[in-house]
């Protein structure tokens, strides 16, 4: 995930860490060589789903589950991520 797209709600706001898993099951019209590159795939079926359903699109099942897990699960770089955060809210207070 690119730190850009995430977005900050309010200076006091708590932070965790989450394993979330994502089930989707989607039809789509699509180009047949868009499927050919496997490193980009992933990438165009979430940005179709991401636009919502449409004729070219029809989603048949989502299903979504996100549970906070313990900081200590998180890898070396997320935990650093973790202190620069809150080290930058208590910054601004």
């Amino acid at each position: 995930m690119k730190s850009s797209s995430l977005k900050y709600q309010s200076v006091n706001s708590e932070v965790g860490v989450y394993d979330c898993e994502i089930h989707l099951k989607f039809r789509l019209i699509e180009e047949k060589q868009a499927f050919r590159d496997r490193d980009q795939l992933l990438e165009l079926l979430l940005d179709a789903f991401a636009c919502g359903a449409d004729e070219y699109l029809e989603h048949i099942q989502v299903e979504v589950e996100a549970q906070e897990v313990s900081e200590m699960q998180a890898s070396p770089q997320m935990r650093r991520q973790l202190i620069r955060l809150r080290n930058s809210s208590s910054d601004l207070t």
